[in-house]
């Protein structure tokens, strides 16, 4: 069995996810390799500790740069500190004038403020450079390697994150049209406005982006072994919970038993225990088994071999 269905016109953005360790870059690299014999593709790592280098066996880095020998195929290691640092830049009159307006805090209380360290927001703005890069068009698929399945959660939790850190700001933004409203009798909207309307569209335009299985898809991918087992379920659940809906999923590292190899066939009949466990629990996903590879897969060839496995 392989993945079909990625070369529909109309899906745009493919994330890869599961348990660290388990073959997400590969995977991710493999299929925006084979993508890019039909759709001009860009292969992105949201991953802090970034191996798309690795994988591709070039250096790659956070700004967008075309694969060596490869037509159609440019590749990103997202900074989410970078992404972070050009958000606030791009945003800071219109925040603190909205922190100035809205609150009795001085230049000096507002500017401390701006500048603590929000959880989560770097990862937020990381993937908010994805949509961004959707939104501008300039490719026709966009495939994501992930970070392990805790930082690709967190990614989930972005619409609502962003949706709670407006309300807090539209409130006060609130609070201050009130009051010239009352005491000047007229209010004219201005770039804070103008910032939280664009903050608010945004939000909605990524709840849609995930959540619309035409335009987006995510693919688990996951060992047979029990802690990555019990980890891919915890992943589809909380996809689910989000509205994200899986519909295949990679079983990646599978031992192929030959007579000759005692070992291998141990091990395969150790692994079968959880390739049944996957089928059960996931028996409404399309199944791919990509075998256990002699070697490191980086490089060219060594990706061309493996896009056999999952495009048969």
């Amino acid at each position: 069995m392989s993945l079909i269905g990625l070369k529909e016109n109309g899906l745009k953005l493919i994330l890869f996810g599961g348990k660290g360790g388990v073959g997400k870059t590969t995977c991710a690299s493999s299929t925006a390799l084979y993508l890019s014999c039909d759709f001009k593709t860009l292969l992105v790592s949201t991953d802090p500790a970034h191996s798309l280098s690795d994988s591709l066996d070039q250096k790659i880095g956070d700004e967008i740069k075309e694969v060596k020998g490869i037509k159609n195929l440019s590749a990103l290691e997202i900074s989410a500190e970078k992404a972070l640092y050009k958000f606030k830049m791009e945003y800071e009159n219109q925040i603190k004038k909205i922190l100035d307006t809205s609150t009795y805090l001085d230049q000096e209380d507002i500017d401390s403020i701006f500048n603590l360290p929000i959880p989560g927001i770097d990862e937020v703005m990381g993937f908010k450079t994805v949509v961004d890069l959707i939104e501008e068009a300039q490719f026709d698929k966009y495939i994501v390697d992930t970070a392990p399945t805790g930082h690709a959660l967190r990614l989930l939790t972005l619409p609502e994150l962003l949706d709670n850190w407006i309300k807090v700001m539209a409130q006060m933004r609130w609070k201050y049209r009130y009051m010239v409203k009352t005491f000047g009798g007229k209010y004219n909207p201005d770039e804070a406005d103008d910032f939280l309307l664009t903050m608010k569209k945004t939000v909605k335009g990524i709840e849609s982006l995930l959540r619309d299985s035409n335009k987006c898809e995510f693919i688990a991918v996951t060992i047979p072994e029990d802690m990555a087992v019990l980890e891919t379920e915890r992943l589809i659940n909380s996809l689910d919970k989000y509205g994200v809906k899986v519909k295949q999923i990679i079983i990646n590292n599978v031992v192929e038993p030959t007579n000759n190899c005692k070992f291998c066939r141990e091990k395969r009949r150790f692994q079968e225990k959880y390739i049944s466990q996957i089928r059960k629990k996931f028996g409404g996903l399309k199944t791919t088994m990509v075998p256990l590879q002699p070697g490191e897969v980086r490089g060219m060839d060594a990706l061309h071999i493996f896009q056999e496995f999952l495009f048969q």
